[in-house]
């Protein structure tokens, strides 16, 4: 108790240390970044405090111009391996960018039409669909998640020791797209693989081969590589994990460091020349941050370039934010660059718990260079705090009822005059605003609403979009599809009668499920998982009905549209999804 008290204290003196950051720079003189420099070293260690950061290290790039390059933290907590620049992180989904500026290279080169289907470079690709009148897959509607295809396959996904990503080529013959092509974002691992699995086909050599001689070597990216296992070390709150390896290598199997990614930057801006080495065409380099989805019809202002995101980030006066995160869950990391002002910056981190500290850490390194380079200011006012109100009757309405969810199935009522939503495991309120908009209070131990710092600044509002009843959410600028209202559907006799608890076929590799469930819950057929790694998360999604033999996971985006199908009878009864075989539990 004694020890618990003084570690306690000791983090008290410490975050008040943290407490006050560095004074406004009052110096007007152009490209003096030294402020900017201070005022991310204290946030950066605020961060790291708060959050239980074991090491991050961070790159600001102006143009040509590494201007300020730092580690901090520890690389290896338990040998005391300080983190510098040059350590090697997982950078995660960052992988996805260079994949992309590798198809746009073969492009250049003749060998990869990006708007023609996939299978004409990739030829042993096939894929079933139920939308008989759907545009192809194409690299172009791979490279901005507009693909249509499943977010992931799952068997196999996040193991020890996985298979060749390109092993998920013949894995899908027999699975469904989940979504037209070039209907809404619906963010794909699955897609990043199979592109790296046609930038392997027609190169004529390893992907992780091609990507370390036609980029890294040429950027000299001397500490990055594509590979299978993960090296570096990852921790959750202070304590060493398992690291587990992601199969789909081109989509978030980038080992790198903050210096060598600040190259890749540089190239950006440099139209895609690399000192002596013209890496992409100054035409190719451009499309990649050009906003590709404006006219979907599912689009919310949630927009995307090709590789990179071009919402997310905001910036007021940078004009357009191209970025990438990368997010596993032992690691979190950031990229982000302002193109018309050729300023950017890589935040790597070896955390769990670093998934809002890399962003926030990433946007107020954007402005603030971005004040330092050019004057442009941000209005350091926040916004007016708009006024609660009671629920309209029209609300009430609209929002009862289940929903699917970013954080999966929700349950809203509205019978006591309130927005209450029941959701993975957890209470929650919405709360009517006067300018039209609803913020988030989380109902603690079910009753009382408070507020929580990371809801504040999301605000949702109902919108009906190709019939369906969707709830928009707006972060910031950005806005993106929250979740959907769902429609009781008939579920199928077979599936009423394979009503129960489930086990997977054979052993997982990797993180598994301690329970799966499959029920009927309000006129919905419900899947509920359950994960020892997050003994406080209830994951439910909502099946919707296709055939008597097969349902698709409910509501739009990511993760939803997959096909659980029902494979036999009686005790013989199998379910399938993505892969992974289950088996009835016997009573």
């Amino acid at each position: 108790m004694l020890n618990r008290l003084a570690s306690l204290l000791a983090a008290i003196i410490f975050l008040a240390g943290c407490a006050t950051p560095p004074p406004i720079a009052t110096s007007n003189e152009r490209g003096d970044y030294s402020h900017t420099q201070k005022y991310l070293s204290w946030l950066v260690d605020r961060e790291m405090a708060q959050n239980e950061i074991t090491g991050l290290s961070i790159a600001l790039v102006d143009d040509q111009k590494v201007i300020w390059q730092q580690g901090f933290g520890y690389a290896d907590l338990e040998n005391k391996i300080l983190a510098t620049p040059e350590t090697v992180y997982r950078a995660g989904s960052i992988a996805k960018v260079f994949t992309a500026a590798a198809a746009m290279q073969l492009a250049e080169q003749g060998k990869l039409d990006i708007d023609k289907p996939l299978s004409v470079a990739l030829p042993e690709f096939s894929i079933r669909s139920r939308f008989p009148n759907a545009d192809p897959v194409t690299p172009r509607n791979i490279m901005c998640h507009h693909s249509g295809l499943p977010s992931n396959f799952l068997q196999g996904l996040y193991v020890r020791e996985p298979d060749r990503f390109e092993t998920v080529v013949a894995n899908i013959k027999d699975e469904y797209q989940a979504f037209p092509p070039n209907y809404v974002f619906s963010y794909s691992n699955l897609g990043m693989a199979l592109l790296g699995a046609a930038i392997q086909k027609v190169s004529g050599e390893p992907f992780e081969g091609y990507m370390d001689r036609r980029f890294f070597q040429p950027l000299g990216m001397t500490q990055s590589s594509f590979t299978p296992r993960p090296i570096a070390k990852a921790y959750d709150r202070n304590k060493e994990i398992e690291v587990f390896s992601l199969r789909d290598m081109p989509a978030a199997n980038l080992l790198s460091n903050v210096l060598d990614l600040s190259q890749f930057i540089k190239m950006q801006f440099g139209d895609g020349m690399s000192g002596q080495h013209q890496i992409l065409s100054a035409k190719s380099a451009k499309e990649m941050v050009r906003i590709q989805n404006k006219s979907f019809p599912m689009t919310f202002g949630q927009y995307v370039g090709l590789g990179w995101m071009m919402s997310g980030i905001d910036v007021p006066g940078g004009g357009s934010v191209a970025s990438h995160g990368g997010s596993l869950p032992d690691s979190h990391s950031m990229m982000a660059i302002l193109p018309e002002h050729k300023l950017g910056v890589v935040v790597l981190s070896n955390s769990s718990s670093s998934h809002i500290a890399v962003s926030k850490i990433a946007t107020e390194a954007l402005r603030l260079m971005l004040e330092a380079k050019t004057g442009i200011r941000q209005d350091p006012t926040p916004p007016a705090q708009v006024a609660e109100r009671a629920p309209t009757p029209d609300e009430l309405r609209e929002f009862d009822g289940n929903f699917d969810t970013m954080v999966g199935l929700a349950r809203i009522s509205t019978k006591n005059g309130q927005i209450d939503v029941e959701a993975a495991g957890h209470q929650f309120r919405l709360v009517p605003h006067e300018d039209g908009l609803l913020t988030i209070k989380y109902r603690l131990f079910g009753m009382m609403a408070v507020r929580v710092g990371a809801f504040e600044d999301i605000h949702l509002s109902m919108a009906k979009v190709d019939g369906r009843q969707i709830i928009v959410g707006r972060i910031g600028t950005e806005s993106l599809i929250f979740g959907e209202k769902l429609k009781p559907t008939k579920i199928p006799d077979r599936f009423w009668n394979n009503l129960g608890h489930y086990e997977i076929v054979g052993k997982i590799d990797g993180p598994t499920p301690d329970r799966l469930l499959l029920k009927e819950d309000n006129g919905l057929l419900v899947g509920e998982a359950h994960f020892p790694e997050v003994p406080d998360l209830l994951l439910q999604i909502a099946f919707r009905a296709v055939s008597d033999n097969e349902v698709v996971t409910a509501g739009l985006g990511t993760g939803r549209g997959d096909t659980l199908r029902l494979i036999g009878a009686g005790d013989d009864a199998i379910l399938g999804f993505s892969g992974i075989q289950l088996r009835k539990k016997l009573n």
